[in-house]
């Protein structure tokens, strides 16, 4: 049924290029677009899943989503808007753990009583989501006791600049490890009991499935690039700030891979469920964040890791705590779900009424 939307796709590509009725449609129509995208992008890691398992079908799912949400920051990182940057950043993890999950679960648990899923595996992405907390924190107090001790402004730049960029190779050497881990050393530990109870036989080759997925992407990152030159348009006309639309808005629409996952809950694929929402959030802190700390170097514009709003940290930290809580006990049912759901739709009205002043 998705299927229909990839009408989207020439329709965008006409009003981008020739009919040009202005940002708003435009915005919409690349919105549009990317959903069914979303689509072929699960059914393609369900295809690996089958082949692979589904900790190497959850990865592919995060990575290939996540470039998308590497473009999409890159773009804007390149448009200098940092601020939006920072903000998608956040809202791609607070989005991931929060709305993809909880929808996940939500979903499931209508159909299914309860759903269990590997507690060990749960329990490592948990103890990572911490270090993912930690990364964000650390730069954040390191600001804060700058200012406290009255050093100079353009000091403060350089010297966050030059903390989050050491940090940021810290991350990524952490995001190596962990994936070593995972698929390696510790493979049979974190094995998935959707692996055993299985019962989806692959349909597509490997080669099939991965350039779907490659596809996929490819295109998504066009229409990411469409969203974020209609963004400044698009906010105006419904009086929403840049800030917003980059916390709550852009990564809805980027996260668009990993809103497979509320697929997989409804056939009680609980553990591909949970590596690719956790897993993906612990990729956007440990590997996209860090390269684009990197990448803002190389071009120029450089991006530090601290985030000013204390309503952006704690929000981390209690999504954080919350996606721990209900991972550890390796079950889950509908009314976690709706938890979830309801943290979420209470950060973003506060961050739609947050003053853009108090932000910067």
């Amino acid at each position: 049924m998705l299927n229909y939307l990839l009408i989207f796709i020439p329709i965008t590509a006409l009003l981008e290029f020739v009919i040009k009725p202005g940002d708003v449609w435009v915005f919409v129509s690349a919105a549009l677009a990317i959903v069914p995208l979303a689509g072929l992008m699960g059914r393609s890691t369900e295809e690996l899943a089958a082949r692979s398992g589904s900790a190497v079908g959850g990865l592919l799912n995060a990575t290939f989503g996540n470039a998308t949400e590497l473009i999409i920051a890159f773009f804007a990182l390149q448009a200098g808007k940092i601020d939006v940057v920072k903000a998608s950043i956040t809202g791609s993890m607070i989005g991931n753990l929060l709305l993809v999950l909880g929808m996940a679960v939500f979903l499931g648990g209508l159909k299914f009583p309860v759903q269990r899923f590997n507690r060990q595996a749960a329990s490592s992405l948990a103890s990572m989501l911490v270090i993912c907390i930690i990364a964000f924190l650390v730069p954040a107090l390191f600001d804060f006791t700058e200012r406290l001790n009255g050093i100079p402004g353009t000091q403060q730049v350089i010297s966050d600049g030059q903390l989050s960029l050491a940090v940021s190779f810290v991350l990524i050497g952490l995001y190596v490890l962990n994936m070593v881990f995972s698929l390696f050393t510790h493979k049979d530990m974190l094995s998935s009991a959707d692996d055993d109870r299985d019962t989806h036989k692959a349909e597509w080759t490997s080669a099939r499935a991965i350039a779907t997925l490659f596809g996929c992407t490819i295109v998504v990152a066009w229409l990411s690039e469409v969203l974020v030159g209609s963004l400044e348009g698009f906010t105006a006309a419904l009086g929403l700030s840049e800030f917003f639309a980059g916390l709550i808005i852009i990564p809805i629409i980027g996260n668009a891979a990993e809103h497979a996952a509320s697929v997989f809950a409804r056939k009680n694929k609980m553990d591909l469920t949970i590596t690719i929402a956790i897993g993906a959030t612990i990729q956007i802190a440990l590997l996209v964040a860090p390269l684009l700390v990197i990448l803002s170097f190389i071009i120029g514009k450089p991006m530090d890791l601290v985030i000013h709003s204390p309503l952006e940290l704690m929000a981390l930290v209690g999504a954080v705590s919350i996606v721990g809580s209900v991972a550890r006990d390796g079950e889950t049912n509908w009314l976690e779900g709706a938890m979830l759901l309801g943290v979420y739709i209470i950060l973003a009205i506060a961050f739609f009424f947050l003053p853009v002043a108090s932000h910067s």
